[in-house]
């Protein structure tokens, strides 16, 4: 495996290579992973770690159960300029690494680009989506999540092949998206929102007529991004996402599940029988993540959401140094609890062992 990890690393520029320094973490291509796993029913979890404490945690679940894992930022997170969480990619790269090598990961991972998100066609939209994936090439990402979902399919079409190129020509694992998944606060489980089986074949067969192949399809199939409100129903068609996946397997692409959290596990357990392989775990993350964090710290954070009128995720940001820099107590209680919630996470997606499944493919 030595030598797998070391070919995926000698892809990126000697410089972002570099910044490893002599770590035996096995950061692996997506695309290696999905591959060895596309015909098992079982999940990999990707994480977007807001706050960095929660990453530790995550990675001693992975280790103890044999787990294929993933970490994300989406671009509102992670951007060229830092996003709300005030991460670049450069400096989530290297948090990941810098909590592999700690924690002594074993299991493979992979860091991945989630929503580089084009929301029109316009230049400085497209020229946006160029630059921060250019960034996280060089910072040393794995795997890329292009959303173009808001514009029209053949525009959505067109933009996803053009800004794949360098993420193609690496080889590199793509997850593609048809259907604008919902925010907090948005209408879900209306029928005519959802990503319809003629939508995603028309926009699958649209990139392999280009030449794409991407590895993932995030589909609108009702979930929502962000927290579910108390009593509020949770709505996945897991049958349209069924659907859906049999009519783009043939292509060799799986289902990506974005809005997990406030999903039952129960539920959870299903999703691996509709073809999803990949399912985004990231407001669960920051919960933990504050629910340890010191009670006057939170006050202020609470304090300032309040006051400017802003979801409590745009403090990270705003209150980044304070969060860094937690006694060791808070970050102790923190990374515990992130690893009993990844150890039900990962349990219910059923990818215990599967980090032996992959090194053993990627070894062949």
């Amino acid at each position: 495996m030595a030598q797998v990890a070391q070919a995926l690393l000698d892809l990126r520029p000697p410089h972002a290579a570099g910044r490893l320094g002599g770590s035996r973490a096995l950061l692996v291509n997506s695309r290696d992973v999905l591959h060895a796993l596309k015909d098992r029913q079982v999940i990999v979890m990707a994480c977007n770690t807001r706050i960095k404490h929660v990453i530790p945690g995550i990675m001693r679940a992975a280790e103890e159960l044999d787990a294929v894992v993933a970490f994300e930022l989406a671009k509102s997170e992670c951007d060229v300029e830092p996003g709300y969480t005030g991460f670049v990619p450069k400096t989530f790269f290297e948090a990941v690494i810098e909590a592999a090598d700690r924690v002594g990961l074993t299991r493979p991972f992979f860091i991945h680009g989630d929503h580089i998100t084009i929301k029109d066609t316009s230049e400085k939209a497209v020229e946006a989506g160029r630059r921060l994936i250019a960034a996280e090439i060089e910072a040393g990402y794995t795997s890329f999540a292009i959303d173009a979902s808001f514009n029209p399919i053949p525009d959505n079409i067109r933009l996803t092949c053009e800004l794949a190129k360098p993420i193609a020509a690496l080889g590199l694992g793509l997850e593609v998206e048809v259907g604008e998944i919902k925010s907090a606060g948005q209408k879900l489980g209306m029928e005519a929102q959802l990503t319809t089986v003629a939508e995603a074949a028309e926009f699958i067969a649209g990139l392999k007529e280009r030449g794409l192949s991407p590895d993932m399809l995030a589909i609108n199939n009702g979930s929502k991004h962000g927290n579910y409100l108390d009593g509020e129903k949770v709505f996945i068609d897991l049958e349209r996402t069924g659907e859906i996946y049999k009519a783009v397997s043939a292509h060799g692409v799986v289902i990506a599940q974005h809005g997990v959290t406030g999903t039952p596990m129960h539920l959870l357990g299903r999703f691996a029988d509709f073809g999803i392989r990949k399912a985004n775990v990231g407001t669960q993350w920051q919960n933990v993540a504050h629910a340890g964090l010191p009670e006057d710290l939170m006050v202020e954070m609470r304090t300032w959401a309040r006051d400017n009128g802003k979801d409590i995720k745009f403090t990270t940001r705003v209150f980044k140094e304070q969060i860094d820099s937690i006694d060791a107590a808070s970050r102790a209680r923190i990374e515990q609890a992130a690893c009993e919630e990844a150890k039900r996470f990962i349990t219910a997606f059923r990818a215990r062992g599967t980090g032996t499944v992959v090194t053993q493919a990627m070894a062949r």
